[in-house]
C-alpha cells in the first residue's frame, strides 16, 4: 500500500472536538507549531503542526516509522526520502491516523505532523444552510475550513466548464440573492491569464471570490469566507462594520413598519 504526498498534502489543510483531541505527534528536539486550531477537509476531522529540523529527512521518517512500529501500529512509508517524504500509522481502536509529511527546505527537513479521525464525518450542510456561494455542476470541488472561538473560516475551489463571464454573472445574482452586499470588484491578467475578484459582506460574514480563466470555456473559482464577531478579525474591516450597520438600519426600518 502506497500512499501520495499530493493527497497528504491536501488534506492537511478543519476539525471539530473528537478523538483528534488527542496529542499529535513529536519529534524530539524541535518546536512544534500549531496550524490553525481545529480543520476540517472535505467533511473530514483534522489536526495539525510544523517543525524542522537538521535532520537529515530519512533520519526523522525511520524515528516515526520505528516509534509507532513498536508500539505494534500498522505502519507505511513513501517518497524518496530525498526531497519528500510520507510516514503514517493506523490507530485501528481509536479509528485514528497520524501522518508525519516530510519537505526539504533550504536545507533543512520540515516537517507536517497531522492527526485524522478516520470515523467521524461532518454532512454537508443542508439546503440554505451552506456559509459558501457555489456555482452550479462543477468538475471538481473540494472544500477546507477552521473555527475557533472568535467564529470560523471556508475555502472552497471548484473548477467549472463555463466561460469566466457566465461564472462571473452566476456568482453575482446568487450573492445578491442571499444578502450579500457588493464590497468591490477588479479584474485583469496574471501571467497571460484572465483573472476576476468579488469581495462581498453580509453582517459579520465576508467572502472573497477569485475567478481565473484556465482555458475559454474553463474556470477555477477559488472562494474564501470569513466569519466572526471581532471587527479586526476580518480582512476588509471598514467593509464590514458598513455592512453590519446597514444590516441594523433595515431591521430597524422592519421594526418601526406598521
Amino acid at each position: 500500500m502506497r500512499v501520495g504526498i499530493l493527497p497528504l498534502i491536501l488534506v492537511l489543510v478543519w476539525a471539530a472536538p473528537s478523538r483528534a483531541e488527542q496529542e499529535l505527534a513529536v519529534y524530539p528536539g524541535t518546536v512544534h507549531t500549531r496550524i490553525g486550531n481545529d480543520l476540517l477537509i472535505n467533511g473530514q476531522y483534522h489536526r495539525m503542526a510544523y517543525f524542522t529540523t537538521q535532520d537529515p529527512m530519512m533520519k526523522v521518517a525511520k524515528y516515526f516509522a520505528t516509534f509507532w512500529g513498536k508500539q505494534g501500529y500498522p505502519v507505511v512509508v513513501d517518497g524518496d526520502m530525498d526531497e519528500e517524504g510520507v510516514v503514517s500509522a493506523f490507530f485501528t481502536r481509536e479509528g485514528l491516523q497520524r501522518s508525519v509529511v516530510l519537505r526539504r527546505h533550504m536545507g533543512k527537513t520540515v516537517g507536517f505532523t497531522v492527526l485524522k479521525d478516520l470515523w467521524l464525518y461532518e454532512k454537508p450542510p443542508a439546503a440554505g444552510q451552506d456559509k459558501m456561494i457555489r456555482v452550479e455542476g462543477p468538475l471538481f470541488s473540494s472544500d477546507v475550513g477552521s473555527r475557533d472561538e472568535a467564529g470560523g473560516s471556508r475555502h472552497s475551489t471548484q473548477i467549472v466548464d463555463r466561460p469566466l463571464d457566465a461564472v462571473r454573472q452566476e456568482l453575482a445574482s446568487k450573492f445578491t440573492a442571499a444578502g450579500y452586499k457588493p464590497v468591490r470588484e477588479t479584474g485583469g491578467k496574471l501571467d497571460g491569464q484572465r483573472t476576476h475578484v468579488l469581495e462581498y459582506a453580509r453582517g459579520a460574514e465576508q467572502s472573497m471570490t477569485t475567478l481565473v480563466e484556465l482555458e475559454p470555456s474553463r474556470v477555477a473559482v477559488s472562494q474564501a469566507w470569513v466569519g466572526t464577531d471581532r471587527p479586526d478579525g476580518m480582512p476588509n474591516a471598514d467593509a464590514v462594520r458598513q455592512a453590519r450597520e446597514a444590516a441594523t438600519r433595515q431591521g430597524l426600518a422592519k421594526e418601526k413598519t406598521p
